[in-house]
């Protein structure tokens, strides 16, 4: 980082060119590849007739996701997490996310599940999956409504999430890798339109910080996240 630039040429407070692609795959009720910088996720959404257990005979739906990350995704090849350790508390993140986006219990007694596939790796990829899984339960609902299976679309508020984080004193918006395993301090945060908060997850790497410093962390996160749910609504035309 130069002064205010940063080694891509950004600035501390500029979030990397994100695209969505919808309609990615052919099967999925819901699909998205979305491209944030060189991290790239595709998310499906589908549609299961069954809840989990403790739902059956509630009348009420479920989402729920799986995180994973492909081998190569990264610079060298890394081993499948079969053990789902990071990728279970990630995976977490993302159904808690999508339950507090949309009012699942309009979907009956179904199920989403979302597959988030980390294709390629650039830091950011929990944040990204999370912004793409709204955008493919968005359209996994919109299928069972135009199939009338469900008469009344869900309730919602788009979300978005991002990643920040704290190097020389300096917050910087939106991570790549290279600037994610440098920061002296790693934060993720997920947020609704309202500028309502989900979840923030902030984390000291190599330096304690300030109640002050928080404060800003979260001024430029919702600045940030309220810039992604733009280029969603643009692309869901809501």
């Amino acid at each position: 980082m130069v002064g205010n630039i940063r080694f891509d040429g950004r600035k501390f407070n500029e979030i990397r060119k994100t695209t969505i692609k919808r309609n990615f795959l052919k099967y999925p009720e819901g699909s998205v590849l979305l491209t944030q910088g060189s991290t790239k996720v595709i998310v499906t959404a589908s549609v299961m007739d069954s809840v989990p257990r403790f739902l059956v005979d509630t009348g009420t739906g479920w989402i729920t996701a799986e995180y994973s990350m492909l081998p190569r995704a990264t610079h060298v090849r890394n081993q499948r997490d079969t053990n789902r350790g990071r990728s279970m508390e990630i995976q977490r993140l993302i159904g808690r996310s999508m339950r507090a986006a949309f009012n699942y219990e309009k979907l009956g007694e179904r199920t989403i599940r979302i597959d988030c596939d980390v294709i390629q790796a650039d830091g950011g990829t929990r944040c990204a999956s999370i912004t793409g899984a709204f955008i493919a339960v968005f359209d996994a609902l919109n299928y069972l409504y135009n199939q009338q299976l469900i008469y009344d679309f869900p309730d919602y508020k788009v979300i978005a999430a991002i990643s920040l984080g704290i190097k020389d004193d300096q917050v910087l918006l939106d991570l790549n890798y290279v600037e994610d395993s440098k920061v002296d301090v790693d934060f993720n945060l997920v947020m609704n339109e309202n500028s309502e908060i989900i979840e923030i997850q902030g984390t000291a790497e190599g330096a304690t910080f300030t109640k002050k410093k928080l404060d800003e962390i979260m001024e430029l996160g919702e600045k940030g996240i309220l810039d992604l749910i733009q280029i969603q609504k643009k692309e869901l035309n809501i």
